[in-house]
């Protein structure tokens, strides 16, 4: 079931409880539902692009923008260590995402490469894996961030 970021400001009172607390679940904020649907453009981008480079570079930054619409959820402010890179943040405030993040994260340098231009770093093969894994991430965010997916 595929959740559209427009879906997620049509949650009522009459949605399950949150399972801690016993209220409804509220809708995420505006900030985190134009992130969703930014991920959600890219990811469209990346499955229009011909080159493999491109598609797989469109894919990993539909996932960081999925992610960033977690951290908006979930991520409290930190005074104390230096900051951390999205997916070791991801990690920790959402440990049921660690195995997508760690997966992201292990491909993050081949997408830095991928955007200061190097060529042939990226087969059709790993763009395609991209695509696919961008795609299953994305609707396991968004129906996190719904509150479906409990």
């Amino acid at each position: 079931m595929t959740v559209a970021a427009a879906d997620l400001f049509d949650m009522t009172p009459t949605d399950p409880p949150h399972p801690r607390r016993g209220v409804p679940i509220p809708p995420p904020s505006r900030w985190v539902v134009a992130l969703l649907s930014a991920s959600r453009e890219e990811l469209r981008s990346a499955q229009a692009a011909a080159e493999p480079a491109e598609r797989f570079r469109s894919a990993h930054l539909a996932a960081l923008r999925a992610a960033a619409a977690v951290l908006a959820v979930r991520a409290r402010s930190r005074r104390s260590s230096r900051p951390g890179n999205a997916w070791t943040l991801l990690a920790s405030v959402a440990p049921e995402l660690g195995e997508w993040a760690a997966f992201f994260a292990a491909h993050s340098a081949a997408r830095s490469a991928v955007e200061a231009g190097v060529r042939g770093r990226v087969g059709q093969r790993d763009a395609d894996d991209m695509v696919r894994q961008a795609d299953l991430f994305l609707a396991l965010v968004t129906r996190t961030v719904a509150g479906l997916h409990r």
